[in-house]
C-alpha cells in the first residue's frame, strides 16, 4: 500500500496568507506546505483540500480510479473545487466500515474533538491510520485490532494523541509515525524534525510518497536527553516535550518540599499542572536504582542542580573544613556514580541541569563550590548524552 502525501501542513496551510508571524515568514520555498491530503493507493483520498488534482499531478499521481473521498473534519474556509470525475465528497459516521471494490477497507474512527478519523487497510492486510488536525483517537483500549504499520497525526499539536495510541497498543516500534496537520505553531526545519524524532516521528514534504510496512525511515528515539538552560528559560517545558509523546512517563522532582516556602509550593504547582494527566510523580534524589531499572518508562528528571544541592547538604560540603578534609572527594564520588548510570541506562531518560557560571562570580566559597561543581557534572553527564540542548529565551538549540 502507498500514501502519497498530497498535502502536510494543517487546514489554513503553511504559511497562512497574510499572516505576520515569524513562522510563517519562514516557511517559504521548502518550508511551505498545502493543506494535508492524502492519497491511498490512488482508490482513496483522505481530505479534499484546493488544488488537490495539481497537487496529485505534481506527485505523479492521478485521481482518476478515486473510489471514495473522505472528509475528516469540518471546513469553515472558502467552498472547495470538486474537480470532474471525482466521487462526491463524503464524511463517515464514527465505527462505520466500508468494503472497496478494490477490497480496501475503510473504518472511521472517533475522535476526542470535532472530527473522524480513517484507519485504512489494503487487501493484503497494511494499515494506516489518518487522525485529523487537533484530535486524538477516543476510546481506545487496544483489545480490538492489532498496530498501524503507518499513522499520520499532528504530532506537533497533539503529542499526546501519539501517546495514547502507544498505551493502547495501536503504535509500537516499527509503526512509521509521520506528521501531517502542521500549523505555524511548529518550529521551522531542523528544530521540527529533532522535536519529532524525539517523539519516535518525522515529517516529510508535501508529495511524498509513503510505502506502507516500509519502517527504515522510522527515526530512533535518543536513550540519554541532557537539557540545560538559565532561570525561566524554558529548560524544563522543553524536557516535558521530548517526552509528551509517550505514556506513564515518571517525573522525577529531586527538589524535594520546603516548609513554609510558599513561593517554592507555587512553582511546585505550575510544574504538575503542566504534566500530562497520565504521567506519575516521583520525588526522590535516589537516582541510580531509577536508571538501573530497564523495565522501566521513560523518566524525566527535574533538576539535576537540585540532586547535586542535597548532595551537597549531606555531605555538610558547604563547611569549608568539611569541603577539604574529605567533602569535596564525597560530593565528587556521587557525581561519578550518577554519570556511570547514566551511561549505563536503557530505559529512555531526559535529565534538566542549570547552566550557571555565565555572569558574575559568587561572593562566597559555598556559591563558588556549587557554581563549579554544577558544571563539572554537568560536563559528565553531557559527555555520556546522547542528545544534548542548551535552552536560551525559550529557544533549544542542539550541542549534540
Amino acid at each position: 500500500m502507498e500514501a502519497t502525501l498530497l498535502g502536510t501542513a494543517g487546514p489554513e496551510g503553511l504559511p497562512i496568507p497574510d499572516c505576520p508571524c515569524a513562522a510563517c515568514a519562514l516557511a517559504v520555498g521548502a518550508g511551505g506546505r498545502a493543506p494535508s491530503a492524502v492519497l491511498v493507493d490512488g482508490v482513496v483520498l483522505l481530505d479534499l483540500t484546493p488544488g488537490v488534482a495539481l497537487a496529485a499531478a505534481r506527485a505523479g499521481r492521478s485521481l482518476a480510479g478515486l473510489r471514495l473521498v473522505l472528509l475528516s473534519h469540518p471546513h469553515d474556509g472558502p467552498a472547495v473545487e470538486i474537480p470532474a470525475g471525482l466521487p462526491a465528497p463524503t464524511r463517515v459516521p464514527d465505527g462505520q466500515r466500508l468494503t472497496l471494490i478494490t477490497g480496501h477497507k475503510v473504518r472511521a474512527v472517533p475522535m476526542d474533538a470535532p472530527g473522524t478519523g480513517y484507519a485504512v487497510e489494503s487487501p493484503d492486510g497494511l494499515r494506516l491510520l489518518y487522525v485529523p488536525p487537533g484530535c486524538s483517537p477516543a476510546g481506545l483500549d487496544g483489545s480490538d485490532e492489532p498496530p498501524y504499520h503507518l499513522v499520520l497525526l499532528d504530532a506537533v499539536g497533539r503529542p499526546d494523541a501519539l501517546a495514547r495510541l502507544r498505551a493502547a497498543g495501536a503504535v509500537t516500534r516499527t509503526t512509521d509515525v509521520v506528521a501531517v496537520h502542521v500549523g505555524h505553531d511548529a518550529p521551522p526545519q531542523p528544530e521540527l524534525g529533532r522535536r519529532l524524532a524525539a517523539y519516535g516521528a518525522r515529517a516529510v514534504p508535501d508529495g511524498t510518497t509513503l510505502v506502507v510496512g516500509d519502517y527504515h525511515a522510522v527515526p530512533d528515539v535518543p536513550r540519554r536527553t541532557l537539557v540545560l538552560g538559565g532561570a525561566r528559560s524554558g529548560k524544563s517545558a522543553e524536557a516535558e516535550r521530548r517526552l509528551a509523546a509517550f505514556p506513564d512517563v515518571l517525573y522525577v522532582a529531586t527538589g524535594g518540599t520546603r516548609e513554609g516556602d510558599a513561593d517554592w509550593a507555587d512553582r511546585v504547582a505550575l510544574h504538575r499542572e503542566r504534566r500530562p494527566v497520565g504521567w506519575r510523580t516521583l520525588e526522590t534524589r535516589d537516582l541510580l536504582p531509577l536508571l538501573a531499572d530497564a523495565s522501566g518508562p521513560p523518566v524525566l528528571i527535574d533538576c539535576l542542580a537540585l540532586w547535586l544541592t542535597g548532595v551537597l547538604d549531606a555531605a555538610n560540603a558547604w563547611d569549608d573544613d568539611v569541603w577539604r578534609n574529605g567533602g569535596a572527594r564525597r560530593v565528587r564520588a556521587r557525581a561519578a556514580e550518577l554519570a556511570a548510570a547514566w551511561r549505563a541506562t536503557r530505559r529512555t531518560a531526559v535529565a534538566v541541569s542549570n547552566e550557571v557560571g555565565s555572569g558574575v562570580v559568587p561572593a562566597t566559597p559555598a556559591g563558588r563550590r556549587f557554581r563549579d561543581e554544577l558544571g563539572r557534572l554537568n560536563a559528565a553527564m553531557a559527555a555520556e548524552s546522547d542528545h544534548v540542548l542548551l535552552v536560551t529565551a525559550g529557544l533549544p538549540l542542539p550541542l549534540r
